[in-house]
């Protein structure tokens, strides 16, 4: 006999919730009341606990999955102990192992993890390490490129990699198998010492490969090098030592090899001979994430009526700021004050004044939002991201600049969360870091604003009738105009401008 998992009642209004994180396994013993697994609203986080002792038997909806109240989440059996069958690893081990790891040479598969809601397929991006490498339980094995994030899938086991059932490239669906483990087994070895030369290194190339390419690229990397980016190293005749990686834990990514400069010779690079067809081009498919941006940025300017209006900005009074608090700021928090957290609160401002702004168009409907959740644009060497800081309304210019570092750090290393992209209310997008001067940015639907920064430039402007020079910033700002009136947006957008001319506002509430 078992006893059904439902989704409970959440509260007033609250009809759905996410599956954060299942605390037990199929298979496990669980006591009466015991958490089972988390649920998160776009309210509160709840933990669903086990309705009788027992065994949870099923789980019936995964991490990530979105499910409504009295939705079956499981099944709880009778009895005192788990059996004694084979089990899924862990939800925080998400490769989605079929069986636990052990000594005794069983096989252990890996399978594409859930990895969020409506993701239902992804692309192998690299694999980290080949077959009959030896690995270590929960070291990153391949990398995953769904249409929102990238993700390295850690091993379930250790022991030998036996076989690689998807290439480089490939897509697969959530729960497609990719590999298999040998749990517990070493790799071969010869007369006692790996041969590098026949099997190669799981990070390097082998002797035999760079000699094939005229470059000997293990001698020069000091980064570990997974077969992609080495492979566009060799081909390329680049200099592994002299580039920085953006990956994780500073990896070289093919992105990095495909953005680096040749070290090749003119000659070698520009040979007079006639060229080889294909070799003036070179085509590249384009990542998920890549073709969900495109797809969303598309759909943008087809769904809204999107308008943009403009407006510069005095950044003088932010910089002396800066200048005299700058040193005291970051002894106190740990982190410099930077111009981002100022445009975050001037926004977070302009906005309680202008709703509309801060609202959304579902349907006949508009939703007016009483939260202020601000995106942050942030570039990586993947595509646009944009991690959203929360309350950004409750959190003091500290925390909103140690909230952005952390994201843009993790950005460019591919360890964002799917949740942490999610939910914004508004966003700020800051060209000016590569040298933009002005730009139209495109709604980030189904959001009704989004505020363009630019470059800060020394300009001649006249105050007080005389003609001065002051640092000057143009700000962009693209509108639903469905939704956001030219008065409103107008409106919001000379808000900021005061605000950030004049700080002291925002501590006035002015």
């Amino acid at each position: 006999m078992s006893t059904e998992i439902r989704v409970p009642v959440l509260g007033e209004s609250v009809t759905e919730a996410t599956i954060a994180k299942w605390l037990k396994r199929e298979g496990e013993a669980v006591s009466a009341d015991e958490p089972l697994v988390e649920l998160e609203t776009d309210k509160v986080s709840v933990e669903v606990p086990a309705p009788q002792a027992g065994v949870l038997s099923t789980i019936s909806a995964q991490e990530g999955d979105t499910v409504e109240v009295d939705a079956l989440l499981g099944s709880i059996s009778e009895g005192s102990a788990a059996p004694t069958k084979s089990t899924s690893a862990s939800p925080e081990q998400s490769a989605a192992a079929s069986a636990a790891p052990s000594s005794g040479g069983e096989e252990v598969e890996v399978r594409v993890p859930a990895s969020g809601e409506s993701v239902t397929e992804a692309d192998i991006g690299e694999w980290l390490k080949k077959e009959g490498d030896q690995v270590e339980l929960d070291e990153p094995i391949v990398s995953l490129e769904t249409d929102k994030a990238a993700m390295d899938v850690p091993s379930p086991a250790s022991g030998v990699i036996k076989k690689i059932t998807a290439q480089e490239g490939d897509t697969v669906e959530v729960g497609a198998l990719i590999a298999v483990i040998e749990a517990g087994a070493s790799a071969p070895k010869a007369n006692g010492v790996a041969s590098t030369d026949e099997i190669g290194d799981a990070n390097r190339p082998s002797p035999r490969a760079v000699a094939a390419a005229g470059q000997s690229v293990m001698e020069r990397a000091d980064k570990p090098l997974s077969p992609a980016p080495r492979r566009v190293i060799a081909e390329r005749g680049l200099d592994p030592s002299s580039m920085q990686g953006s990956g994780k834990d500073g990896r070289i990514t093919k992105g990095d090899a495909l953005s680096a400069k040749s070290s090749k010779p003119a000659a070698a690079r520009a040979p007079s001979a006639p060229r080889e067809a294909g070799e003036r081009e070179e085509r590249v498919k384009m990542s998920r994430l890549r073709q969900t941006i495109a797809r969303r940025l598309k759909e943008s300017q087809d769904t809204a009526a999107m308008l943009t209006t403009f407006n510069d900005v005095d950044m003088s009074a932010v910089i002396d700021m800066r200048k005299q608090y700058k040193e005291l700021f970051e002894k106190k928090h740990g982190i410099k004050l930077g111009f981002m957290s100022l445009f975050v609160k001037a926004c977070v401002h302009a906005l309680k004044e202008v709703p509309d702004v801060n609202a959304e168009i579902d349907g006949t409907d508009i939703i007016y939002k009483n939260y202020y959740d601000v995106g942050v644009a942030v570039g990586s060497d993947k595509g646009l991201v944009v991690p959203v800081v929360r309350d950004a309304d409750q959190m003091s210019l500290a925390e909103i600049e140690l909230a952005i570092a952390d994201y843009g750090q993790r950005a460019r290393k591919g360890d964002l969360k799917l949740e942490e992209m999610q939910g914004g209310t508004f966003t700020i997008s800051n060209g000016g870091i590569y040298g933009s001067l002005l730009s139209t940015p495109i709604l980030n639907l189904p959001q009704s604003g989004i505020l363009g920064m630019h470059r800060i430039e020394k300009r001649p402007v006249v105050v007080n009738d005389e003609v001065v020079v002051r640092p000057m910033m143009y700000l962009a700002m693209s509108y639903d105009h469905r939704i956001v009136d030219g008065k409103g947006a107008v409106t919001f957008l000379v808000r900021v401008k005061e605000n950030l001319e004049d700080p002291q506002r925002l501590l006035l509430d002015l």
